[in-house]
């Protein structure tokens, strides 16, 4: 039971703390728009989405009204474009991508995610296509976000996509250096990739998904964290596990219920409250910080890893208990570019690229909003790609590299891409080539665990 003294923690939670509905997105599924024609296929695409997310800002904007309830974002996750694609092959795939941005900006959301491919265990008709476009695709769109799953638990891994994906990443770096190379920040490359996750860039609506539905992500960690400072200093950890249990079970139920109502005031399902601690540049609203509430000195070092590990598991576990609809990624994101206290921490050269990569086997994603310097090889970010697949390969979790070069820029500059997205410092990179492993293409096979059933 929720009592009066929860509900004026949640309110100061929401004036003081930073605690906000990070998105309501609408996944619709795109796979009645499947024609040979493709001009026919993004007459219907845009009649689909504009039709299905008419309502979707407005609703969402009078809830946040009418509860007093900070609503960041309204985005939209569609099918995956290479799946249509497999119906019109001698199609453009950036036709379609526009075909995105126009409904995207017809409807007034922030993002549409989708322009993505499912290449875990192969490449299926339309996915070679759709991933060589995805750097003039971000380049010539405002709004697209764009994923590719190459690897999974029961999969393996699919070298020949990670091949792909470095080269690919760069060149829509390379197309949108004059902005920052924002190409590069709306393209994330997963393993394990989930079909409900509410989140840019990796939001696409699955298969397994109903017509039409609404997510809700909600984001909390300035609350987590001031709700530790509280704790006196020498509490054992058994009692900070229990507050961020509790502090989550809070924070869900307020993302369950925005959810319940937009889903009924849209007459669609609701799909999942997605709990992550997404941070973003404000003071006051950083994963980093919580960490070091908890004891450490500066987040990246000895201890930081434990500490997320415990994050992570206590925000799963108090969400579990707030709503019978978790879903998403749920748990604690650690995008450098998007967090006060990470950018502080890469800034005093504390946090780097090796501490990431053992981080990312306990959080939620991986190497998030990561800036390299502009000159790193492309097998270089093809291998970066490989190891953070194999962690999430071998511990059945979702990890994800969005990594942005930084074209013209070395260590000791910066890319500010400005509002959520934040700023970034240049990370050093270990430049040792693994061209030879990385061009050997193929497949790493799944792992023992997969054998289940």
């Amino acid at each position: 039971m929720v009592n009066t003294n929860d509900i004026l923690e949640t309110i100061r939670m929401i004036t003081d703390e930073n605690l906000d509905v990070r998105t309501v997105t609408m996944g619709i599924s795109l796979l009645e728009c499947a024609d040979p024609d493709p001009r026919t296929a993004c007459e219907k695409i845009y009649k689909k989405i504009t039709t299905c997310a008419e309502r979707l800002v407005d609703v969402v904007d009078n809830i946040s009204t009418s509860y007093g309830i900070p609503i960041v974002n309204k985005r939209i996750s569609v099918t995956p474009i290479a799946m249509l694609l497999a119906a019109c092959p001698d199609a453009d795939p950036v036709w379609f991508a526009k075909t995105l941005d126009a409904a995207a900006k017809k409807v007034g959301v922030n993002f549409i995610g989708g322009f993505s491919a499912l290449v875990q265990k192969g490449f299926s008709a339309g996915d070679k296509a759709l991933i060589n476009a995805i750097p003039e695709a971000l380049a010539n769109t405002d709004f697209v976000c764009s994923s590719v799953n190459i690897g999974s638990t029961k999969a393996g891994i699919n070298m020949d996509a990670v091949a792909m994906m470095g080269p690919v990443i760069r060149r829509a770096a390379e197309l949108t250096a004059d902005n920052n190379c924002l190409g590069a920040a709306k393209l994330v490359v997963f393993c394990n990739a989930v079909e409900d996750n509410p989140f840019m860039a990796g939001a696409f609506h699955g298969v397994g998904e109903p017509d039409c539905c609404v997510h809700v992500g909600v984001s909390g960690p300035g609350a987590v964290r001031a709700a530790l400072a509280k704790l006196p200093k020498d509490a054992p950890l058994d009692d900070v596990a229990e507050l961020v249990k509790r502090t989550a079970f809070k924070i869900t139920r307020m993302g369950q219920l925005v959810g319940e109502l937009a889903a009924k005031e849209l007459d669609v399902p609701f799909g999942i409250v997605d709990l992550s601690l997404a941070p973003t540049p404000a003071i006051g609203d950083s994963v980093a910080r919580v960490l070091e509430e908890m004891g450490l000195e500066c987040c990246g070092g000895y201890g930081t890893t434990a500490a997320l590990a415990l994050l992570n598991d206590a925000v799963k576990k108090g969400g579990v208990m707030a709503s019978g609809n978790v879903g998403g990624l749920s748990g604690a994101f650690i995008p450098v570019s998007e967090d006060e206290g990470m950018i502080a921490a890469t800034e005093a050269g504390v946090l780097t690229l090796n501490k990431l990569e053992a981080m990312t086997a306990v959080c939620s994603v991986g190497l998030d909003m990561v800036v390299v310097p502009g000159d790193t090889p492309a097998d270089v970010l093809s291998a970066m790609i490989a190891d953070e697949a194999a962690i999430g390969m071998i511990n059945t979790k979702t990890t994800a590299v969005r990594v942005i070069p930084a074209i013209g820029k070395q260590m000791g500059e910066r890319l500010d891409f400005g509002g959520l997205l934040g700023y970034g410092p240049v990370m050093p990179v270990n430049m040792s080539s693994p061209s030879v492993f990385v061009h050997r293409g193929g497949r790493i096979p799944a792992p023992l665990q997969a054998l289940k059933n």
